[in-house]
């Protein structure tokens, strides 16, 4: 399989991870012109799955350090294959939350304040359960990022007071922050389940990160029939939905959604790889930098602060000062 073997690669490829974190979005932005977010959902939890098979057979079966991706499966314990599943079932509660937000309020909202928090509790989460870095400058980075939050939260209650949809915005807040609080314990079990410090020769039972990713996209897959079946029929916000809508979609509808969980798949195997040299907390916390990217895509493509005032624009200039800043203190951090 393929192993990175250097801190600098890593943390490249943790770049590659905020970027497709924070772009997948955008697809889901594409279908909901003709799309309810809860249909695009299904499309792209098998993008991920499909994703993560692929990634499995190819450069995870390639090289002769550690062990191929079947072997690899075959081997695993159980304790460790349930810490992986686990770790897809609490993402994808998370992450329905999360979509649903965007749907309410936006990109540029759902994920700083969802992403964000996630973010932040996930480091904590991450660090203490395998320390790698300065943890002092570590924490100074991420609470530059709390500021960012704070600053966009503030942002985005002033266009909420001057918007006639105060309230669908104000639900799509609140559930953001439940999807955060979620999310930021996912990681953790997914690399629980694999031996980041010997991945050459991984120790007997634990998962490589491409089996793990594999394990961790079927937790998803399995978990959607039950979370995404309760919200099609108790949605936030519209009319229930039935299975029936969801093979109506014509090919390039569903595509897009295929599409939205490649990204995202992509952006979490290159996470996951990257973690045996830039440790779970640091990897994490880079590719959580996706906010920033969210933000971005949904302040200048998609126009979401359109015609705001000029102090909510200087607002939304500090929060992305802060979140740069917060970014490039978590990548030093971890060059010691």
């Amino acid at each position: 399989m393929y192993i990175v073997e250097n801190y600098g690669l890593a943390v490249a490829l943790c770049w590659v991870t905020m970027f497709c974190w924070g772009s997948w979005g955008n697809t889901q932005k594409l279908a909901a012109k003709t799309w309810r977010y809860e249909l695009f959902y299904w499309d792209y939890v098998i993008g991920i799955l499909l994703f993560s098979l692929v990634w499995g057979l190819t450069l995870g079966s390639f090289g002769e350090n550690g062990r191929g991706f079947v072997e690899d499966l075959l081997q695993a314990s159980p304790d460790y294959l349930w810490s992986a599943l686990l770790g897809g079932v609490i993402f994808n509660a998370s992450n329905i939350l999360l979509s649903s937000s965007v749907s309410l309020a936006g990109m540029s909202v759902a994920f700083p304040v969802g992403v964000g928090l996630a973010l932040v509790l996930g480091v904590f989460v991450n660090y203490f359960s395998t320390p790698k870095g300065d943890p002092v400058v570590l924490f100074l980075g991420v609470f530059l990022i709390v500021l960012a939050i704070i600053f966009n939260g503030f942002a985005s209650s002033k266009v909420a007071k001057a918007s006639s949809d105060q309230g669908v915005r104000k639900k799509g807040i609140v559930i953001a922050i439940c999807a955060g609080i979620l999310m930021s314990f996912f990681y953790r079990f997914v690399a629980a389940s694999m031996d980041l410090e010997n991945l050459e020769v991984p120790t007997s039972g634990m998962l490589t990160p491409y089996s793990a990713l594999f394990v961790f996209a079927i937790g998803i897959f399995v978990s959607n029939f039950l979370f995404n079946t309760l919200v099609m029929k108790k949605p936030f916000v519209g009319e229930p939905i039935s299975f029936s809508q969801y093979f109506k979609g014509n090919m390039k509808t569903h595509l897009i959604g295929l599409l939205g969980g490649g990204i995202w798949a992509l952006g979490t195997a290159c996470s996951y790889i990257a973690a045996g040299k830039a440790g779970p907390a640091i990897s994490y916390a880079l590719g959580q930098g996706a906010t920033m990217v969210a933000a971005l895509w949904g302040l200048f493509v998609w126009k979401e602060f359109k015609g705001a005032p000029k102090s909510i624009n200087l607002l939304l200039t500090v929060m992305l000062i802060l979140f740069i800043s917060g970014l490039v203190l978590i990548i030093l951090s971890g060059g010691n």
